[in-house]
Formats: structure tokens, C-alpha cells, sequence
């Protein structure tokens, strides 16, 4: 773990940094520095102007400084003189408290603060597809039901193979790769870690596959639902809750159901109570409605939920308890924060503890085939308009993330909202033309 840049420069042959932070929307911003001024850099920040990205921010504020984290720096692993450092965003010598990653970074220390250790691993799909973005790159990969072709994902080894490399290069601890459920998706998972860490190698992992995808000719797309009729990109989230040192898995309870203990029980609660508000963060975009709200796929399922429901070892709910001492969300989806994504989970988690909520009975039926007959699970929102409107009601939620968070959240995803209402479509004119 490194604390001096200069000397991990010097130590590593680098020539550049590219200090970099993750805005509202999830947009990643960066200043490429020369290693001969990353002391000044480490001291003082990267000098950025707030309002040329997404915050809530004037051309009026002042400077914003972006302060390298230097123990999350990355030696780019396919241009080696180059390392990324993720950065924490300060304005006039305090935290910016609306910027994700200080977000993430205060709801870690409110966890602490509770004798509590969030560690959590991401399954990030993405689909390789063509440099316009109009069809998937593999014009062979055509299977009904595609997930785990193998032809399909050797097909596309090399560039797999070297995200894969780079990943066991950086001492992430990959373990698989596979084709996953729709014609031209991926996903690639690597152990899990803290919080923040997760975050960071979920920005950097992003940043990465894009970037390999484009030395080999080729676009990478985490977009939720960037095709019809194939199923969507998810991020699913696997969380359990460790004590302070990290040696106990405070969720863990071999005699409870479901392995899970009265404090895990508790922190599901929360995820469950506050659902259909945190869709807000972890399904951001106008699109992420188009994959948790889907019609049956080509291959037969969404693989994405549209209710809030929980069960054991089920795929077809919102949370699925796979095994003792930890359980995986299901409703986030690629556009989601990888900053933001860890600290809604751990907000309504929290929150779940400290009110001692009760996540309700579980379900074991299969939701695709029969979750017309279920009828007292509140539904997912249809639409970002909708999970906005959850969102700003839930004030516990929006108290536990920070008030100038939220606010800036919902001024710029309604703006968002608008210009998607304002925006004509074919689909208009094809059915409305002729009334």
C-alpha cells in the first residue's frame, strides 16, 4: 500500500498519474500528472472546476481540489508508466460531502463506528459490441440461450484472457469468466473486499475493460438494458458484515435459517424497507427501468427483479441468501455508482440495525413464473420518475446518505428526467402520427 507518489513513481517507473474521481452520474474525471509534480499534487490537489462535471455546483464556486488517495493507487497494467489514484474532493479545505466516494467514505466510519466492517463483491456484466454501439461485436454469437457458451467466450480469449491478466497482475484474486445470459454479455469476478476497495476496483475495473476493449477494436457497454429482447447488464452485490478486525462474520449464525444472524437479519431489513427508494442510486438512469421492468428475454428470463422479495437460494427474487453469512442484492444494474452503490447498501443496512427491521417473510416460489400471485411485496418502481419521488420520501435514507447529497442527487437526476421527457422518439411518430 503506497503513501508517498514520488517514491511509487521512482519505484515503478511511472511517468504519469492520472488523478481521477467518480461524479454524481458515475461519469470518471481525471487530470493526467506528471510524476515530477505529484508531490505538489499529493500536497495541494488536482485543481478542478465543479460545474464542467455532474454536481450540484456553479461556475461561481471555487476551486475543486481532487486529493490522491495514494493508498488506492493502480499501476495501469496495459501501459505500465501510467498509474491511476483515486482522489477525495475537497472545496476550500473541507470535504465536498455531495461527492460519492466522501459519501462512501463517511458511511464507512458511521459503520466503524458500530464495531462494523462492510465487505462486499460486485458481478459486473458488460457487453462487447461494435465501435457505433449498434450490435454486438460477435456476429457468430447467436445462441438461444447463450450463458457459458464456451465457443462464444473463446471467441472473444483475447480479450477476456487480458483483462483476466491484468486483474491477477494487481492481486485482485480473479476466479472465473464466463458468457453470461444474453448474446454478446460478460461478466468477470474477482474476490471481495471492503467496502471502499470494492469501489475502487469496480471504477478502475470499468475504466479498465473499456479501455482494453478499445485496443482491440472494440466498445465495451455496462448500459442496463442496451438491447431489446437480451437480458440487461446487472452489477448483483454480495454483502456480509465482518467486526471491526475482519476475522468475524458478524452475519454468520450456522443455527439461525438461513445462516443468518439476528444483526444480518436486521441489515437485510433495512435493504428490504428501503428498496424501492435506494432504486434511485442503484438503478440510475432512465434505461435501468428497461431491464428491472422487462418483458421474458430471448433466453427465457430477465434475470433482473421487479418486486421486493427475498429467499434462500433463488435467483428469481430482489435478495437471494445464497449461504451462511452473507446475501446477494439483485437489483443493481451496470450504470450504478460504484461509490454510491456501497454506501446506499450500507445507509439502509445501517439503518435496518439500528431500528432492528424485520425483513418479512421469505418467498421461495419461483417470481418469473409465479410472482402474479403474490400480492402484499410492494413493487419496484416503473421508472426514475417514480424512484425519485420514493427516494425523497424516504428521509431516513436520505438522512443517513447526507442532506447535501440527496439534494444534489434529485435537483440533477430530475433535470436528467426532463430532458428524457423532452426528448421525441420514433416510437412517437410511428404510433401517433396518423391519429
Amino acid at each position: 500500500m503506497a503513501s508517498d507518489l514520488s517514491a511509487f513513481a521512482a519505484e515503478n517507473g511511472i511517468k504519469y498519474f492520472m488523478i481521477g474521481y467518480t461524479d454524481l452520474f458515475g461519469s470518471q474525471r481525471a487530470k493526467l500528472v506528471p510524476a515530477q509534480a505529484i508531490a505538489d499534487m499529493q500536497r495541494d490537489g488536482a485543481g478542478f472546476a465543479g460545474f464542467a462535471t455532474w454536481l450540484d455546483l456553479t461556475p461561481a464556486h471555487p476551486d475543486l481540489f481532487a486529493m490522491p488517495d495514494a493508498a488506492a493507487v493502480i499501476q495501469l497494467p496495459w501501459k505500465r508508466e501510467v498509474a491511476w489514484v483515486a482522489a477525495d474532493l475537497m472545496m476550500e479545505a473541507k470535504p465536498v460531502d455531495q461527492a460519492p466516494r466522501i459519501v462512501l467514505k463517511r458511511l464507512v466510519g458511521e459503520a466503524a463506528k458500530a464495531g462494523l466492517r462492510v465487505r462486499t463483491g460486485v458481478e459486473a456484466e458488460f457487453f462487447l459490441i461494435t465501435p457505433d454501439g449498434k450490435a454486438i461485436s460477435d456476429e457468430h454469437d447467436t445462441a438461444e440461450k447463450p450463458c457459458y457458451d464456451q465457443q462464444a467466450v473463446m471467441r472473444r480469449y483475447d480479450v477476456v484472457a487480458e483483462i483476466c491478466d491484468h486483474m491477477l497482475e494487481l492481486g485482485w484474486k480473479p476466479y472465473q469468466n464466463d458468457h453470461e445470459d444474453a448474446n454478446g454479455q460478460f461478466e468477470m469476478n474477482w474476490e471481495f473486499d471492503d467496502a471502499l476497495a470494492t469501489a475502487d476496483k469496480h471504477s478502475f475495473f470499468k475504466f479498465m475493460v473499456k479501455s482494453v476493449a478499445e485496443k482491440h477494436g472494440l466498445r465495451a457497454t455496462f448500459m442496463p438494458k442496451p438491447f431489446k429482447g437480451l437480458t440487461g447488464n446487472g452489477c448483483h452485490c454480495h454483502v456480509s458484515v465482518w467486526d471491526a478486525e475482519g476475522r468475524t462474520n458478524a452475519f454468520a449464525d450456522e443455527a439461525a435459517p438461513f445462516g443468518l444472524s439476528a444483526q444480518g437479519k436486521s441489515f437485510l431489513g433495512g435493504i428490504m424497507q428501503h428498496a424501492s427508494s435506494l432504486a434511485a442510486v442503484t438503478n440510475p438512469t432512465v434505461n435501468s427501468y428497461k431491464r428491472i421492468n422487462a418483458p421474458r428475454t430471448v433466453s427465457g428470463a430477465t434475470w433482473a427483479p421487479n418486486s421486493v422479495t427475498w429467499t434462500g437460494n433463488n435467483r428469481t427474487h430482489m435478495v437471494r441468501v445464497p449461504g451462511p453469512g452473507r446475501f446477494e442484492l439483485r437489483l443493481p444494474d451496470g450504470a450504478a455508482n460504484p461509490y454510491l452503490l456501497q454506501a446506499v447498501i450500507i445507509a439502509a443496512g445501517l439503518d435496518g440495525v439500528r431500528s432492528k427491521a424485520d425483513p418479512g417473510p421469505h418467498s421461495d416460489i419461483d417470481m418469473y413464473q409465479d410472482g402474479h400471485t403474490v400480492t402484499d411485496a410492494p413493487k419496484l418502481p416503473l421508472n426514475l420518475l417514480d424512484a425519485l419521488r420514493e427516494f425523497e420520501r424516504d428521509e431516513g435514507l436520505t438522512a443517513m446518505l447526507g442532506a447535501e447529497f440527496a439534494t444534489a442527487y434529485l435537483k440533477l437526476k430530475r433535470r436528467e428526467w426532463d430532458s428524457y421527457c423532452g426528448h421525441f422518439t420514433q416510437w412517437e411518430r410511428d404510433t401517433t402520427l396518423d391519429v
